[in-house]
Order: structure tokens, then C-alpha cells, then sequence
């Protein structure tokens, strides 16, 4: 998140390309990054202002998919629609649930622009299908839905996926079994021909970015899996049970056990609501959003699972979510009361003596479900909160007359943030070299910058003898909570910073590599190696000793391994693997 308020503060402050900024291969840019800019021009730069931002973004997704899941109706099927996407929703599951759909910047966030174009996707009539009859199509609903996915592509590519895809094959597949049956329907072809646009319209904008000498996004492998590596995916299942606070793996008897076994009802409820609706689909008329959101959901799993990224955590895929809170409120709701405004249909929930249960019953046992969910919400607020990792080091160095240093990624951007910018600390590899993942390349300009203090944690005197060999005599060093703060009378960035030689994690990608001149933390980039496995993460140091950024990779020999530990060490986390 620090990161992400630095861009936010760049582009506040005028920078409004982002000119000389290297991105990850999720930009932001026309979506969080412009609502970060704006909060900080209101709250100022602190983590304050991202944790507002989060909590801004999960409550715009969830009144977004309450309004999708509604679609249209009032009386007890609205309020039944309502309780039950919301139900989904309202309370993640502590730890990895809370950072994928609340604290991870991304995926989420993107669900507001795509829910918006589903919302307007309802509004598009169809043809008669089957039982269902709408009115005449609006011709301005595909142009806009071109636009909304174009300006959601050019944040975050998953949009493909979790968009352009779902849209281009349902509408194609609509027209085309029209064409068979009664005739083409114009309606179908101009959707299809509209994710197809957006895609265009997205590459073109990008484009046009790069050439006024914009920001530069990494690019974004995509490691597809063997048949044989797929069995190695299903750990990957359990954090897909973190989207709807289910992961009940490995916990010990207590209220977070009960309150995650509770949540599969939720998991049960989407199940239902896809094969209801893939069903439908075989028999009679689906409306053409509830097809879209079903496939999203299943293309956004396939292809979590189906590729290396399932060594990731759930924030991954945390756009299922919203889609299965909206999709379970549009299919479940008129089918467990009975019937709808548009079709008429039979409960489907029957007792094992074959009488059907009363809509009273089944309201009753969905009430004390969703009742369980407050209360686990309200447990939730009462665990007390850590204070910011590295606020005591930040507080020190401000207080202590610091003003420009380099650090490893974790504790850069963090400081710099805790500070309000009074003390710019950036990050380096662990050769030294400038890390250029969602950084500013002026940020080690030796004309704009000079720092002259570098921390580390807990250095072994080996890397301390590399550091007086090319630095000189450290002139202080200092214990700051857990950390080694050493200080020069000189500017670090006049002694020419090593640019990604010799296998370092660089710009281009290389897989990471422990050297014996490394000296701070190697924060590995992505690349197509296998990845570190990592189930939690946050923005303060809160990766595994082995995954210390965001899609890290490293070469998996256990020595090479050890050494990342060795230089980053952090507390083992719950289902966290080295292969």
C-alpha cells in the first residue's frame, strides 16, 4: 500500500503520467490510483489514508453486488436478494481473508469498475429466451460497456478474464444459438462485439500512455500448468475458502473455527447458485448477466488453478467473490420464495419425507445464519490491532534528524509513508542495486537525492565488512527496533548503485539469486520459475522469509533459500511451503 500512495501522491502533486515511474503488472492507474490521489488530498500521505481507501473500496464492492444481486425487484425477493449477497460479504474472515478483499490493492478494487458495467449490462434488454421476456434493447449499453471495460483493462489486466472473456463468449454464444434457432439477434452480436472493442480501445490508451512518455508496467507472466503439476494445485482450494471466511484448515478449537465453519454456507449457497444456473441454461431462458458472472467465476478459478499464480494468495481471485455474492442473490432469492416478477419457480429445497419446506422455515435458518456472521463481524472488531510495522523506525529517524536513506522493499516505501515524507527512504536489492518495482526512477538520481544511511536487520559481520569495503568507515550505527540504522558522512548514491548485473533481480525479470555481496534483503521480481508459496501478506513486512514482494520467485536450491531468510528473517506463517 505504500507504494500506492506515493503514485497517488506523485500524481497529486502534478505528475500526472506518472513520467519515470516502473509500475508492477497491475497499474491502477484510472482506477485506485486516481481514488488514493484524491483521499490524500483530503487525509494527507499517511497508512491512514490507504486503510480509508480500503475500507472505501470493499463497501462501494459490496453495495455494488447487493444492487446487481436486486436486479430490478422489491418486496420479500429484494430484501431476500439483499441479505443474502450482503450475508456473503459482510464479514472476511480474519488474516488472509481480511488482506485479500480489503487490504490487498488490485483485484478488488477492480470489481467497481466491472460491477458498475454489469449493472449497466441489466439495463440492456433482451430477446425472448425461453419463459423470459424483456423489452426492446437500448442501443447505447454496448458503446458503454466497451468504455467501462477499456478504462478497467488499462488498471488491471485480469479484466480480460474476469470481463472481456465472460462477455465476449456468452453474447457470442447467445447470437450464435439464435442463429440457429429463430434468427440473429443484433442485440447479442453488438455485446460480443463490445468486449472485443474494449480490448482495442485498451492496448490503443496504453499505448497512447507510452508514447507522451508515461509509466512503464512490468510485464506479466503466465505460467501455464502440466497435467502433472495440476494435483499440486488443490492446497490452492483453501484460499479460495478464504474469499467467503470458510478456511477452516489448521486452526485450533475456538470462535474462529466456528465462525469459518459457519461460513461454508456461503460456499454452499454459490455452489448452488452456479449449477442452477448452468442448468437454466440447458432448459430455459438465464438473464445475460447472471451467464456473465457465472462464467467470471469459473474462468477466474480455472485460471487460478490452472496456472502458477495458485501458489499466490486468494487476493488473486478476489473479484470471485463479489461475483458470487451477486450471482447467488440473483439465482437463490426468487427460487427459495417461491417465484419472481419474471419467472415462476418451484422450491427446490424439500425435506427428506418429500414435503417441501416452508418459505418461514427457510427464512428462519437463513436468519440465524446471517446472525452468526454479525456476531463473528463483531468479534473480529474486538481483536486489538498492531500498531504499523515500522512506525517505532520511522518515529526514531524522524526524530533523529534522518532525512534520505535505502533500505530493503519492506521497509522502504513504509517509512517514507510513516514519515509524511519527511524521510525518504527507497529500496534497493540485495546488491544494492535500484529496485524498480512501483518506484520512481528520479528516486536515485544522485542530483535529487542523497542518502547517506542504509538499514538492515540483523547483518551478519560479513556483510558489514562488504559495506566499509565499498562505502568506507560506517561513520554510526545504531539499534532501532530490531533494525541496523548505519550512517556515512558521504552520499550513497555517488558510489554507482550495481543495475541488476550478475543474475540480481532487476527490471528485466531474472530469477533471484543469493550472492555473497549482497548485503540487504533480495527482493526477487517475478519471472516464470516456480514460486514461493505464500498464504498471508500485507504491506509491512508481512510476506514469508522466502516471498519477499509481491509474486516473488526464487531459484528453490535450500541454500539459496536460507540466504533470503537469512537477510529478511520473518516469523513462519500458517501454510506458508518452501518446495
Amino acid at each position: 500500500m505504500a507504494n500506492i500512495l506515493l503514485m497517488g501522491w506523485d500524481l497529486l502533486h502534478g505528475n500526472v503520467l506518472l513520467h519515470g515511474w516502473h509500475l508492477s503488472d497491475v497499474s491502477f492507474y484510472p482506477t485506485e490510483l486516481v481514488q488514493y490521489a484524491l483521499l490524500e488530498s483530503v487525509l494527507g500521505l499517511h497508512m491512514t489514508t490507504a486503510h480509508v481507501a480500503a475500507a472505501m473500496t470493499y463497501t462501494l464492492v459490496l453495495l455494488l453486488a447487493v444492487l446487481l444481486a436486486r436486479n430490478g425487484t422489491s418486496g420479500p425477493v429484494a430484501l431476500a436478494s439483499t441479505l443474502i449477497a450482503g450475508g456473503i460479504m459482510i464479514a472476511p474472515q480474519l488474516s488472509a481473508g481480511v488482506y485479500a478483499v480489503d487490504l490487498a490493492v488490485g483485484h478488488i478494487g477492480t470489481a467497481v469498475p466491472l460491477l458498475l458495467g454489469w449493472l449497466l449490462l441489466s439495463c440492456h434488454g433482451e430477446r425472448p429466451d425461453g419463459q423470459s421476456f424483456t423489452e426492446k434493447p437500448r442501443w447505447w449499453v454496448p458503446p458503454l460497456m466497451a468504455l467501462v471495460l477499456a478504462w478497467a483493462l488499462v488498471a488491471d489486466p485480469i479484466v480480460e478474464i474476469a470481463g472481456i472473456a465472460p462477455l465476449a463468449l456468452v453474447a457470442g454464444a447467445r447470437f450464435a444459438r439464435q442463429l440457429r434457432r429463430s434468427g440473429p439477434y443484433s442485440g447479442d452480436a453488438a455485446l460480443a462485439c463490445a468486449a472485443v472493442a474494449a480490448y482495442v480501445l485498451a492496448l490503443a490508451a496504453q499505448a497512447t500512455l507510452r508514447a507522451l512518455g508515461g509509466y512503464v508496467v512490468s510485464p506479466l507472466p503466465v505460467r501455464i500448468r502440466t497435467p502433472a503439476e495440476l494435483p499440486a494445485a488443490a492446497p490452492a482450494l483453501w484460499r479460495v475458502l478464504d474469499l467467503f471466511g470458510a478456511d477452516f484448515h489448521g486452526m485450533r478449537a475456538g470462535v474462529p473455527l466456528v465462525l469459518a465453519v459457519a461460513h461454508l454456507a456461503s460456499v454452499v449457497l454459490v455452489i448452488a447458485a452456479l449449477g442452477l444456473c448452468f442448468r437454466r441454461c440447458l432448459r430455459q431462458g438465464v438473464p445475460l448477466v447472471d451467464q456473465v458472472l457465472a462464467v467470471g467465476i469459473v474462468l477466474n478459478i480455472a485460471l487460478y488453478l490452472g496456472t502458477m499464480a495458485s501458489t499466490e494468495g486468494a487476493h488473486e481471485i478476489a473479484i470471485v467473490l463479489p461475483y458470487a455474492a451477486a450471482l447467488a442473490g440473483r439465482m437463490l432469492a426468487p427460487s427459495l420464495l417461491g417465484g419472481s416478477t419474471a419467472i415462476r419457480v418451484k422450491a427446490s429445497i424439500r425435506a427428506k419425507g418429500g414435503a417441501r419446506i416452508p418459505v418461514s422455515a427457510r427464512a428462519a435458518a437463513g436468519a440465524l445464519v446471517l446472525c452468526g456472521y454479525l456476531a463473528g463481524l463483531v468479534y473480529e472488531l474486538t481483536v486489538p490491532s498492531s500498531p504499523p510495522a515500522n512506525s517505532a523506525l520511522a518515529s526514531w529517524l524522524a526524530a533523529h534528524g534522518f532525512r534520505s536513506g535505502l533500505a530493503g522493499y519492506w521497509q522502504a516505501s513504509s517509512v517514507t509513508v510513516d514519515t509524511g515524507d519527511q524521510v525518504t527512504v527507497r529500496a534497493v536489492t540485495g546488491s544494492l542495486s535500484p529496485y524498480l518495482w512501483m518506484a520512481d526512477t528520479t528516486w536515485y538520481d544522485p542530483a535529487l537525492s542523497k542518502p547517506d544511511f542504509l538499514i538492515l536487520q540483523r547483518p551478519p559481520q560479513s556483510e558489514l565488512t562488504l559495506l566499509r569495503k565499498r562505502f568506507g568507515p560506517v561513520a554510526h550505527a545504531y539499534q532501532v527496533d530490531g533494525y541496523t540504522v548505519l550512517t556515512w558522512h558521504r552520499d550513497l548514491l555517488l558510489t554507482p548503485l550495481r543495475h541488476h548485473d550478475d543474475g540480481a533481480a532487476g527490471v528485466a525479470g531474472q530469477p533471484a539469486r543469493h550472492r555473497a555481496d549482497q548485503v540487504v534483503p533480495e527482493v526477487p521480481r517475478r519471472t516464470d520459475h516456480k514460486r514461493v508459496g505464500t498464504e498471508l501478506g500485507r504491506d509491512r513486512c508481512e510476506f514469508p522469509c522466502g516471498a519477499a514482494a509481491p509474486g516473488a520467485h526464487v531459484d528453490l536450491e535450500p541454500a539459496r533459500v536460507r540466504g533470503l531468510v537469512k537477510l529478511g528473517e520473518q516469523p513462519p506463517l500458517k501454510r506458508v511451503r518452501v518446495p
